[in-house]
């Protein structure tokens, strides 16, 4: 399996930072980087401050779905965050999330898995990951949901855009 859409998301610290640190370790299997989106605490109404987001693609033939959660888990680690099962929603200086993978025929690889399902079962529901992955990629499909730019008007994902703010003075470009 070669290629992935990972989402960035950042609250704690210095959200930036923590989100080109992310891409820069990334650096040899980044694609493109989507712009960086400012949006509200996840979930709606949550007591927290507001995250960046954004969205990155990679490839890499020598790493498989599995190896991409590693990989994410190593970022958000290396950041200093610290899950807590407790509190799933916690704010946190890094949270990467695997969105979806794609094998080394360009097949979506679909997964039913506790620790890793693909493509990522809330992604279509969230505007925060939609609209940067639609600066990548925008003519992907959601296996089982659709298109990129159907699932940003349905009323669910609508509803939400008002929230996501682009943010054009923070790129993350990797310096690497």
């Amino acid at each position: 399996m070669t290629r992935a859409v990972l989402s960035l998301g950042s609250n704690l610290g210095d959200r930036a930072a923590h989100l080109r640190a992310a891409v820069d370790r990334l650096a040899d299997a980044v694609l493109v980087v989507s712009g960086v989106y400012e949006t509200d605490p996840w979930p709606p109404g949550a007591d927290a401050p507001p995250y960046l987001n954004a969205v990155v693609l990679v490839d890499d033939p020598d790493v498989d779905a599995r190896g991409w959660l590693e990989r994410a888990r190593e970022l958000e680690r290396a950041a200093g965050r610290v899950r807590d099962p407790a509190r799933r929603y916690a704010p946190r200086p890094l949270d990467v999330d695997v969105i979806m993978v794609w094998d080394a025929a360009g097949q979506p690889v679909i997964r039913d898995d506790p620790e890793l399902t693909l493509p990522h079962p809330r992604a279509h529901q969230r505007a925060f990951v939609l609209r940067p992955w639609i600066d990548i990629q925008p003519y992907a499909r959601l296996p089982g949901h659709g298109w990129l730019t159907d699932l940003l008007a349905t009323e669910e994902v609508a509803d939400q855009l008002a929230g996501v703010r682009a943010r054009p003075d923070l790129t993350l470009e990797s310096a690497v």
